[in-house]
Parts: C-alpha cells; structure tokens; sequence
C-alpha cells in the first residue's frame, strides 16, 4: 500500500504513537488490559500494522466496551486510495477518532481541505490536541456523524471510519455531483463491506471493494451503546428442529448473510447459549420483531447441525435459501456486487449492473 511516493511521505511524516498513547486489548476472561507509553510493548505495538482499541466506555450492564480505535494502516491507506482524492479536494470524515487519519489527510492535501466530525467531545478535544501537537489544524466538531458538517459543505469526498446500516442522505446533500462516498454498510454483525458510492443526479452508487473489511457501529450519543442482548429470552428447546450444513456464524459466507438481511429482521442481536467446559453449546440470533434461531455449534458424524428457530421470521431459514440462490449465481464476490441509494432512503444491492437482472432492497 506504500507504493504511492506521497502516502508514503505522509506515513513517514506523521507519527502514530502520537495519537495512540495507550491502547486496549480484551483478556481470554472478557477483562481489558491497558499498555501505555511506559510499556516496553507499547511502541512496538503501535507500529505494527493492526488495529488498536483505543477508548473504552461501560454499558447500562456494567460491561466495559469499545468506543474507540486507531484502523490498521494498511487498511485505512487502502481506503484513501480508494477515495481518489486530488490536490485540492475538500474532504469530511466520519468519526474522528484518534485524529491519525486526519492527520494523514490534512499532511497531503492542507489544513484547510480537511473536516472531521465525531459524537465522542472528549475524543475530538484530544485529536485536536495531538494534531495541533503535529502542526495540524483541520476543522474538528463534535456532532452525529450521520448529519455530516453542513456549515462547511460542499465536500469533494466523504470518508466514514464507522459503519452504517443505511448511508444517510445527507451526506449525498453535501458532496458535490461526481463526488465520492466511502462508507462501511453494515446490517448486522459482520453483514455488508466498504462501498464507494458516486454521487449522482438523483442517487448514490458505486461498487463494494472486493476486499471485506469493517468498524464499529455509528454511535447515537457520546456513550457507551445500550445492551441490546436479548439472548436470555430464547429456549432452543422451544423452536421448530431442522438441520444444516452451514457454518453457525453466518459471516464465514459475508456476501450471502447480507443479501440475507432483505427478509430478516431490521435490528438482529447476537450472542451464546449453553456455556460448558468445551465452550458455548449453541449461537444465537435474536430479532427486534421476536424472531429467534439457535444452531449448534459442533456438528454431528454427518456434517449436520441442530437448528431451532421460533417468531414470525425464519432467520436461518432466511439465510439457507438466500445462500443457496447465491450458490447457484456461481457464488459473486463483493467485486460483482454494487448499491444504489436514493433519496426516499431506499437501498438496493445488484449484482454486476444496476439495472440488472438480479438485486435485493434492503429494509431501512
């Protein structure tokens, strides 16, 4: 991802243990544990090529969760070559963050070209600390991503460092005609990719990269997200039986769980049941509308799994047929899938062409 002479002068110039002073990673117990500068692994670590939880926060429940984290670098350089932005473009990014990337971008392309926005105050004080540490002074606000930075619009490219499970219109209303949008689409756990999106006349549009990547979840406030588990609720022995071949989690199959979220529930939570010394006994889906299915996790001599499932919607079910109708279009990589998004907040998946013979609308 180096092989740009200018992103390479950006990566060499802007330090990241600027902005990753400390970082977390989770214990085999569910515990975090924090390495700080005064930690012989800490720079090391803040110089490999992965990615860094970088602020925690702690649920309704007591649980400590993530808020924050610096991308890995690869990654986040293959998105900005993907963005194709160009000497003298105007760029809002969603979600802050640790400022690293803003830093990447206000290093190439000027202070002033660049806008980032975040829920998080207290993150977007910080980044704003670290990159006026560097020399840098982009526009930094704190606000709901999903209604981009109006005041300062139009932009020639938006970068969102969160994921969505719908692209918000307003971001098409503040990029220019032939701007470009990059934005993690995300329906559920693991259920979508990266997506550029063109803005044109009366939509949105553009191609999944063909590589699957994802972030966390926009959030609504500067707080940790509500528990949303309703795992508790479900008794497998309740369900109607049936069996499967399938993996237990359904994003081993990425393209086909989200073509699968057109006819499942709009918001689908997900947990374990049944915990022994060999681990959790069944995975667990959980709709919004009451919908439920749990599946086995070790199969039988035949490659089978138990499968219950209960509620108005057949989540599994849903997910076998919609990958079998993927099997038989010869399995399509995210490099044949596109999406196009209108005005009225419909979102519609096609496979090759816009207009083509094959598509999914998305529930919004």
């Amino acid at each position: 991802m180096l092989d740009d002479p200018a992103w390479r002068a950006a990566v060499e110039s802007v330090p990241r243990h600027v902005f990753v002073p400390r970082f977390y990673v989770q214990q085999p117990d569910g515990e975090w544990s924090e390495t700080a500068a005064d930690s012989d692994a800490w720079l090391d670590a803040v110089y490999e090529d992965v990615p860094l939880v970088t602020a925690l926060a702690e649920t309704d429940n007591g649980a400590r969760v993530t808020v924050s984290s610096s991308t890995k670098p690869a990654l986040m350089l293959r998105m900005l070559r993907a963005l194709q932005v160009r000497a003298g473009h105007r760029v809002l990014e969603i979600g802050s963050g640790t400022g690293y990337n803003a830093a990447l971008l206000a290093h190439r392309f000027g202070d002033e070209n660049v806008f980032t926005v975040d829920i998080g105050a207290a993150l977007v004080d910080t980044a704003r600390e670290r990159l006026a540490e560097l020399g840098y002074t982009p526009t930094l606000a704190v606000g709901d991503g999903r209604n981009g930075l109006p005041e300062h619009a139009p932009y020639d490219r938006v970068i969102a460092t969160c994921s969505v499970p719908t692209v918000p219109w307003a971001w098409a209303e503040q990029v220019r005609h032939g701007g470009l949008v990059l934005v993690d689409v995300k329906r559920g756990a693991h259920a979508g990719n990266l997506v550029l999106l063109r803005r044109e006349e009366d939509r949105l549009e553009g191609r999944f990269l063909p590589k699957w990547a994802g972030f966390m979840a926009i959030r609504d406030h500067d707080a940790a997200p509500p528990s949303k588990s309703s795992v508790g609720r479900v008794h497998p022995e309740d369900g109607e039986r049936t069996s499967t071949p399938l993996d237990p989690a359904p994003w081993s199959a990425p393209v086909p769980w989200l073509l699968a979220s057109a006819g499942l529930p709009r918001h689908l939570g997900f947990g374990h049941l049944g915990f022994t010394g060999d681990g959790p006994e069944w995975a667990v889906f959980t709709g919004d509308d009451g919908s439920w299915c749990a599946i086995r996790m070790q199969p039988d001599g035949h490659g089978e799994r138990e499968v219950r499932q209960g509620g108005p919607v057949a989540i599994w079910g849903e997910f076998e047929t919609v990958h079998g109708e993927w099997e038989a279009l010869g399995r399509p990589g995210w490099d044949r899938l596109g999406l196009t998004v209108t005005a009225d907040g419909q979102h519609r998946v096609w496979l090759d062409e816009p207009d083509g013979a094959h598509g999914w609308s998305l529930p919004t």
